[in-house]
This record gives structure tokens, C-alpha cells and sequence, in this order.
């Protein structure tokens, strides 16, 4: 008998192994036979096609077209694009140190940065950049443009502006300097004992950053800590990892990681000494907020060990690792998922199926599932990013805000506004008189900002509607009276709506003296999410009925 079950497993081995042998003949196969047949496609291509074709820029076609089709986070990295990834991974690279906007034929100068070559040599948001080393800027791309400002450090390059407000050209020698972009653009005090910290990024020096950040708050007196992560896009998983383990003790166990490739499955824990476990904490999110910020957002949850304020976080529950691949050269392809401590992915967008026109689905509701925290048993879901415990909606802009945006009208008012003041107050004393906000609407006659408003958006819908149906000529009388109710007044709405158009007008000039630090503080004057956290943080019942799961 004992004979017969060897004979059996053996013969059930051998099967097994056959199998999987012939499976992985059939796919290697596969790859080497479309290999072929696209190598050869290639060749006839650049051989007989009527015109010239330029292979790299061929071939580089079809690998973003072939990566399209799997999710937007697997990416073929070119030799020529590696300052950018180096930028993406560290945060650092060598340049003037500006961010630059085009608009119209111009590329300008949108904010230099504190500190660096541009900022040292006087440049200005608002310059107009017309030459770069003698080479013409006019009409360039954005892009373009900021591979001429590029550059080793300690090189110079002359560029020639056009300044608003001022007569002939100028010009500017600035030395390009190795910029390091914060990841911890500002933090200080928000109350007599709450400290706020603005992480904007996950490079290789955010846990550091959010560490020194911690502790000088923790000096002036913080007894509770807000880390804002809105609008985070992510980052280094590994430092998402370190920034949790501030928080919690060590051996917590923070995200882990499953793919295809079993052997590269991994848990993740907090592996080192904590700043502090107790302080209480609160972490605003929003719809900006992804991968790294929502693993940060989710394990802290998950831990019971901060409360989650804002709207629903942007659902990226997959894992990216870049492969170098030949004449330097990189592959950033998604080879897992992650999950929160609980067990949950929270992963929105299903990239594995897709319909018939190539449009990708979020999870459908019958397919999230309920998951707990680890010590107050509170229910979490997957699928559909990080929930908030205290849900708060984005205020959405007022459609003259957003075309006053959209044409950049804020930003040349503002650029006018420095010209002539050369200084202004502090930032917490900062505000525009009525006077001041005169010259504004002053400023915008003549200029063009058109918009329509969603109700004379449906309007129009429901014109084409009725008018397919046979029953506009019936409604016209009505219709019409109702048109000319809906119909939005500019004059009218600059006053409907000035003080979120002042807060926005201030909020450009602040940044114009006082930067990007300066523009995240007057930002918190009159942010409702941040006013909610203090409010929560103030209030020890409610912190800690949220993390017990008694609140109701």
C-alpha cells in the first residue's frame, strides 16, 4: 500500500512538473515569437516607409503605447529623462531653481525659488523670459525652455526677461545651483499647543524632514500635531514607512506588499525607536492625496493611532519598482499591491479589466469588502481609497474664480501689485482694503474672463432637449423669462463672490514677497478642514471617542 502512494505522488509529481514546464515553454514561446515579429515589423518600417522616421522617437511610440494599455504608473524612462527621475526620487536637481508657466507665446517666471540662483540674481514671477544664451525663448514650450535652464552647478547662464511695468529688456546672470525641493515646505504653530506640518512629497528625505519638523514643534510647545498630506501625490514607499514609525512603536506593523513574484512579497514594521506614540494626531486628506500619503493615512487608521479628516483620499494601492534596462535607460513598472495593516487595498481603479473602448472602472460597491482596525475593531472598507472619520467636501470654486484663474488674471494683477509696493505687512496682518480691491475690478475692465455658470450650462442642455422633443416652441416664453434671471453678471459676481476672490488675490500677492512658505501660512487662515482638526484636537472626548469607535 505504502508502495502504491509513492508510485501515486510521484506519478502526480511528474505531472505537476510537466505542466508547469510545458506552460512556461508555451509563454516563452509567446514572447519570443511577437519579439520577432515586432523586430522584423521594425526594420520594414524604417526601410520602406515613404518618408523619414525617426527610429528612437518610432520605437518610443510604440513602448508608451504598449505601457498605456497596462496602468498610467508603468513608465519607459529614456536616458534623456533621468533628471527628471532623479528629481522624482531625491527632490534635487541642477538648475536655476523656478517653476515657469507658459502663457500666450512666452514661457514666464511663475515662483522662483527661495533661496536658489534665480531667486539671488532678482528674477521675479511675472518675467518674461525672451532669451536664454543668446538662443530665442519666444515661442518655445515650457518644457523646452527648462532643458536650456538645466544644467550642472555651478555653471552660469544669462537669460534676457521682460519685465511688466518697465521699460526695455533686462538681463540676468544666474548661476545654476544643485536645488533641493522641501518636502516639508512649511510647519509651525497653529494654535497655543498644536503644531501643523505640510508634507508635499516623499522623496528621500521626507521622514527626515517631518522628524526635525516634529521635534522643533514639540519645543514650542505642541501637545497635539496635524500632517497635512492634500494633494501629496506619493512617492518612496520606504518613506512613507519611516514617517509612520514617528508615531507608533516599534515592530507596528505599517503596509505590506504582495505581487506575482511571491519571493518579493514583504511585510513592512516600524524598525525603529518612535518620536512619540502618545501626542495626539490628525491627518488631513483629499482627493490629491495618493500611494505613499495614503499608506501614511491608511496604517495610521488602521493603528487606531490618528484621526482622519477631509474628503476621500485618491485610491493608488500599487506598488512601482524601477529596472534598469540597457544604454541607461529605466523601466518603472507596477509589480504589486499594497495593503494596509488591516488587510485592505485600497486600490479604486481596476487596471486588469477593461471595457471594450480601453475605459478603466472603479471597484463596484458589490465587490468592497468591510475590514477592522487592529485594536478598537472599527470598520474600514478597500477599493476605494482612504475614507475620512470626519468628512469634510472641497469647496469648489465659483465660476468667475476659476476663469479668473484659468486666464492667469490673478497672476498678472499680482505681478502689477509688486511693481508698485515694495513691501507689504506680515502675513498674518496681510489683507486687501476695499480700495484695494476696487483697483482689482478696475484692472479686469476690458479684460477677457467669459465663463457660463452651471445653471446656464443646463440651460442650454435642456434648450436642445426640449427643441428635439417638439416641445420648445410650447416653453420659449418661459425659457426665455428664465434665461435672462440665470444669466450671470460679471460686475455682479466680482462682488458675489469677493471674498473668495480676495482670499485667492491675496494668496497670489503673499507669495510674490513672502514665497511659497508665505503662501501655504495665509492659506490656513481660511482652511475649513484645518479649522475642523483643531477644533477636533481640542476637544479629548471626541479625539478619542473617533479612535475607540464609540462616536456616533
Amino acid at each position: 500500500m505504502k508502495k502504491q502512494i509513492t508510485k501515486i505522488v510521484v506519478i502526480i509529481s511528474i505531472a505537476t512538473t510537466s505542466i508547469f514546464t510545458f506552460g512556461f515553454a508555451d509563454s516563452y514561446f509567446e514572447v519570443s515569437k511577437n519579439l520577432d515579429i515586432f523586430s522584423t515589423l521594425f526594420r520594414e518600417l524604417n526601410i520602406y516607409y515613404v518618408d523619414d522616421a525617426d527610429p528612437g522617437e518610432l520605437m518610443k511610440t510604440g513602448i508608451d503605447a504598449m505601457l498605456k494599455s497596462l496602468d498610467p504608473y508603468t513608465n519607459y524612462i529614456p536616458e534623456s529623462k533621468m533628471e527628471d527621475y532623479r528629481m522624482m526620487t531625491t527632490g534635487q536637481y541642477g538648475g536655476i531653481g523656478a517653476l515657469i508657466q507658459t502663457q500666450g507665446d512666452k514661457v514666464v517666471i511663475s515662483e522662483p525659488y527661495e533661496g536658489f540662483g534665480a531667486f539671488k540674481a532678482g528674477l521675479r514671477a511675472g518675467d518674461k523670459i525672451i532669451k536664454i544664451d543668446g538662443n530665442e525663448a519666444v515661442g518655445k514650450s515650457s518644457s523646452e525652455i527648462r532643458d536650456f535652464l538645466l544644467g550642472q552647478p555651478g555653471t552660469t547662464v544669462e537669460i534676457i526677461i521682460e519685465r511688466p511695468g518697465t521699460d526695455g529688456l533686462l538681463t540676468k546672470i544666474v548661476t545654476r545651483e544643485e536645488v533641493k525641493i522641501k518636502d516639508v515646505p512649511y510647519a509651525g504653530m497653529v494654535g497655543d499647543s498644536i503644531g501643523y506640518i505640510r508634507l508635499t512629497g516623499f522623496t528621500s528625505s521626507a521622514s527626515s524632514e517631518v522628524k526635525t519638523a516634529l521635534n522643533d514643534l514639540k519645543q514650542q510647545g505642541a501637545k497635539a500635531i496635524i500632517l497635512d498630506l492634500r494633494g501629496n501625490g506619493g512617492g518612496l514607499l520606504r518613506e512613507s514607512v519611516n514617517i509612520v514609525n514617528l508615531f507608533v512603536e516599534k515592530g507596528t506593523p505599517v503596509v505590506s506588499t504582495r505581487g506575482k513574484i511571491k519571493s518579493w512579497d514583504q511585510e513592512y514594521k516600524a524598525l525603529s525607536m518612535p518620536i512619540d506614540t502618545e501626542i495626539p494626531l490628525a491627518i488631513l486628506v483629499n482627493g490629491g492625496s495618493a500611494s505613499a500619503s495614503e499608506i501614511v493615512s491608511g496604517s495610521l487608521q488602521d493603528n487606531d493611532r490618528a484621526v482622519i479628516l477631509g474628503s476621500l483620499s485618491f485610491g493608488k494601492g500599487l506598488v512601482q519598482h524601477v529596472k534598469d534596462l540597457s544604454y541607461n535607460t529605466k523601466l518603472k513598472v507596477t509589480v504589486a499591491k499594497y495593503y494596509t495593516p488591516s488587510g485592505r487595498c485600497i486600490q479604486k481603479l481596476d487596471y486588469s479589466h477593461r471595457n471594450k473602448d480601453g475605459k478603466v472602472d472603479e471597484i463596484p460597491d458589490s465587490l468592497i469588502t468591510e475590514f477592522k482596525t487592529l485594536k478598537s475593531k472599527r470598520s474600514v472598507f478597500d477599493g476605494q481609497g482612504i475614507s475620512p472619520d470626519i468628512k469634510i467636501d472641497s469647496k469648489l470654486l465659483s465660476d468667475i474664480s476659476a476663469s479668473l484663474l484659468f486666464k492667469n488674471l490673478f497672476f498678472s494683477y499680482a505681478t502689477e501689485y509688486r511693481l508698485k509696493h515694495e513691501t507689504i505687512n506680515k502675513i498674518n496682518e496681510f489683507s486687501l482694503t476695499d480700495e484695494e480691491y476696487e483697483n482689482f475690478v478696475h484692472y479686469l475692465s476690458g479684460k477677457d474672463y467669459e465663463y457660463t455658470t452651471e445653471s446656464e450650462d443646463i440651460l442650454i442642455t435642456l434648450e436642445k432637449a426640449a427643441k428635439n422633443d417638439k416641445y420648445f416652441e410650447d416653453v420659449k416664453k418661459e425659457y426665455e423669462a428664465l434665461k435672462n434671471k440665470l444669466h450671470h453678471n460679471k460686475k455682479d459676481d466680482l462682488y458675489k463672490f469677493k471674498d473668495e476672490i480676495k482670499y485667492i488675490l491675496e494668496s497670489e500677492i503673499v507669495s510674490r514677497y513672502y514665497y511659497q512658505k508665505g503662501q501655504i501660512e495665509i492659506s490656513l487662515k481660511h482652511d475649513l478642514v484645518l479649522e475642523e482638526a483643531i477644533k477636533t484636537l481640542n476637544n479629548k472626548d471626541l479625539y478619542n471617542s473617533i479612535l475607540a469607535g464609540t462616536n456616533k
